[in-house]
């Protein structure tokens, strides 16, 4: 039941709207050129905007028109394949993720002008360690669980109770002043450390996200029967950021299963929810104040308060969000969220 998301984060994950103010138009003081199709990631480092489309599965940098990587191999070559995901920018330094369509082949690959490019696989980390294979999901009481319930989850083709599998989806990159990188992996619904010679760790696995299934979700997948019932969805982290204040993730419940959270992590393990109530929180930005920034897809860019998620720029298409430069910098990808036209980076006053 983790997320799957090969052009997009396409599928319905929120169960509910989330607290807003009164939409508004946002302030978009520049469109950056380059016309994307998915550009669900992407991260800005002085001059330098890298964009991944996902749609294309290419990464490119704003400015040049030609992408500088396809389907997660530098290379020019337009028939290679795969989804290429997350990015960032440090010290010069590209770090972008792929995953090839069935999720068996997961790289991590960094583009360093004049150094031999580095390539760690992810999947293989994932087969060998699974960091969450000790996390159990499913009904928190399956004693309550009918056997109509049952069979209905059996039709539906979700699972009663089960561990973290073997699944791997790097989704999203921070770069780190010392070399390393962190991966988001939505698929292992952990943050992965990766140093500057390619050694993968674990820094966290995400807590499963447990929801009362209401009428709307068991409507949605033929489960009437399980209706009270609570469920522990898999996290699926969708951003990693890093500021003074630590390490930041955006969860993505799987399976179509409530709503998404911001999560501060530390570097010993601990995951300490801060903020809830975001419908497919796709996407956040820390401010070097510590303010948070998190995207609504399809929305615009919220921020968390004690009342809720309130809007800050309403944005047709939003995917993602950045801070730099003393700015808010956003995409928008209208073809993952049913509308028409390329999407774009945009600066935001």
């Amino acid at each position: 039941m983790a997320l799957v998301a090969g052009t997009g984060l396409a599928a319905v994950t929120g169960v509910g709207s989330a607290a807003a103010s009164p939409a508004h138009r946002p302030h978009v003081v520049k469109t950056l050129p380059g016309d994307y199709i998915a550009p669900l990631q992407f991260a800005v480092s002085g001059r330098t905007v890298a964009v991944a489309d996902s749609g294309a599965s290419a990464l490119y940098l704003v400015g040049h028109p030609k992408p500088i990587a396809f389907g997660g191999t530098p290379t020019k070559n337009p028939e290679a394949s795969g989804d290429l995901a997350g990015v960032d920018v440090e010290h010069g330094r590209i770090g972008y993720t792929q995953s090839n369509a069935d999720h068996t082949d997961t790289r991590f690959t960094v583009l360093h002008h004049g150094k031999k490019v580095l390539q760690v696989s992810l999947s293989r980390y994932e087969k060998h360690h699974n960091p969450d294979g000790r996390i159990t999901y499913g009904f928190t009481d399956p004693s309550k669980v009918s056997d109509t319930c049952r069979e209905q989850m059996k039709t539906a083709g979700l699972d009663v109770v089960y561990r973290g599998q073997v699944d791997s989806h790097p989704y999203a990159v921070a770069g780190l002043r010392d070399g390393s990188w962190l991966v988001a992996d939505a698929g292992g619904n952990d943050i992965l450390r990766i140093s500057q010679r390619g050694h993968v760790s674990t820094v966290a696995v995400l807590p499963p996200q447990t929801v009362t299934i209401g009428s709307e979700l068991a409507g949605r997948f033929g489960v009437t029967a399980c209706i009270g019932l609570r469920y522990r969805f898999e996290a699926v982290p969708t951003d990693v950021e890093v500021s003074k204040g630590g390490i930041w993730a955006t969860t993505l419940p799987g399976g179509a299963g409530g709503l998404g959270s911001v999560y501060r992590v530390g570097w010993s393990g601990w995951t300490h929810r801060v903020a809830t109530g975001f419908a497919e929180a796709t996407n956040l930005a820390v401010s070097p104040s510590g303010r948070i920034y998190v995207v609504q897809l399809g929305q615009g860019v919220f921020t968390p308060t004690k009342h809720g998620p309130k809007l800050v720029a309403a944005l047709p298409g939003a995917a993602a969000v950045e801070w730099a430069n003393g700015r808010l910098y956003a995409s928008t990808a209208p073809a993952v969220t049913g509308g028409t036209g390329p999407g774009h980076v945009v600066v935001l006053k």
